[in-house]
């Protein structure tokens, strides 16, 4: 009888609780599974589908729509940074994917408050200078947004890359974390 209980436990996993939070940038979805934000991410975006599948998947769980005490205190976080009153988080998170993408938003999450690196940046300190598009990938596969900072990563040559939330706004968390490049100043002062 014991084993059947176990193997109940282990099938009958919790519910994902989510919530929707309109943002001056655009809105997002946030997910707490256990006490444990494992998602914070644009509610529009080309690979919400395949994002929510990983996620389902891993938990062996599904999303019910429901507020709690983690979605609350993420959102009053996250507005705190919006607003230009916080630089870091202080949330409990769970990171779903593989071994390498973790690594990838671990070192996503060590690029500070107003700086910016590049993918080269970024595989040449993972130790892999040849890994950038994995490590691009990697970082288009990032669920925990704004709070493990993709944001923070720029081509190259300074340019605007590709961003899950649009590159409108992620130009406009780098312009609040007053983080631009040198060249991408003037986009701003028209």
């Amino acid at each position: 009888m014991k084993l059947l209980s176990v193997f109940v436990k282990y099938i009958m996993l919790n519910d994902i609780k989510i919530d929707f939070f309109k943002t001056p940038f655009g809105e997002l979805i946030l997910g707490d599974y256990d006490n444990m934000l494992c998602l914070c991410d644009w509610r529009y975006r080309k690979m919400r589908n395949s994002i929510d599948a990983r996620i389902n998947k891993h938990l062996r769980s599904q999303f019910i729509e429901k507020e709690s005490s983690l979605i609350q205190e993420a959102k009053l976080q996250l507005d705190q940074y919006f607003e230009g009153n916080r630089k870091e988080f202080d949330i409990p998170l769970l990171q779903i994917g593989t071994e390498f993408q973790k690594k990838v938003w671990n070192a996503l999450g060590q690029i500070p408050y107003g700086k910016t690196m590049t993918y080269s940046e970024l595989s040449a300190k993972l130790g892999d200078p040849k890994a950038i598009r994995a490590i691009a990938s990697a970082n288009g596969a990032n669920a925990l947004v704004v709070i493990v900072p993709c944001h923070r990563i720029i081509g190259s040559d300074g340019d605007m890359v590709g961003y899950a939330g649009g590159v409108d706004a992620k130009m406009k968390l780098l312009k609040l974390e007053n983080a631009f490049p040198a060249n991408q100043l003037n986009l701003f002062n028209d």
